[in-house]
């Protein structure tokens, strides 16, 4: 996200908390994830940031929106995202991602699931899809995709269900993957 980037989102965001008579979190919260989350999660397959700097500069933008709503500003960050509901924004690209990998594992999308991934071939515990990984000493390359995910696919417990996209989408969010987050949120 470039300097321009940030700034309009920072305008938008200062709008939306000036523009809405009602203080109702609940309001201003909706408003947020309409107006501004698509603009700080669009194309984050593609582009998503492994710099610890870079996620910070992301996740300042909500940091300081919830922040500003009424009767949170004296909590910390992880207490307000739990009053609202809403998870870190590094949290749910790390969705996104896993999301995106079901997604070529299974077919669902017209990218040959070869060209990115191996499966293991060795037995191993926990769900039955391990994916490969592959030795790589370029940190570019092990930012990529299809390097960084394979970990955290590779950690989804046998518990997780794989029968259908919505089901994988919906056990995945009760799946605690703090361990692979750079960021901490409290």
């Amino acid at each position: 996200m470039g300097a321009e980037s940030g700034l309009y989102v920072g305008c938008v965001t200062n709008h939306i908390l000036r523009c809405f008579i009602s203080g109702d979190n609940k309001l201003l919260v909706k408003a947020f994830t309409i107006y501004i989350r698509p603009n700080l999660e669009y194309n984050s397959i593609i582009w998503s940031p492994y710099l610890k700097k870079d996620i910070e500069l992301l996740e300042k933008v909500q940091r300081r929106f919830t922040k500003r709503l009424h009767s949170l500003k004296h909590y910390k960050y992880g207490v307000r995202l739990t009053c609202l509901g809403l998870p870190s924004l590094e949290l749910r690209r790390l969705h996104f991602d896993l999301l995106y990998c079901y997604k070529i594992v299974f077919g669902l999308v017209c990218l040959d699931v070869n060209k990115y991934f191996t499966f293991t071939s060795l037995p191993m515990r926990g769900h039955p899809y391990k994916l490969y990984k592959a030795q790589c000493e370029n940190l570019k390359r092990r930012s990529f995709f299809t390097e960084c995910i394979v970990n955290v696919w590779n950690s989804l417990h046998a518990n997780v269900d794989f029968s259908s996209l919505p089901r994988f989408k919906k056990s995945i969010i009760q799946v605690d993957l703090s361990q692979f987050l750079k960021c901490n949120v409290h």
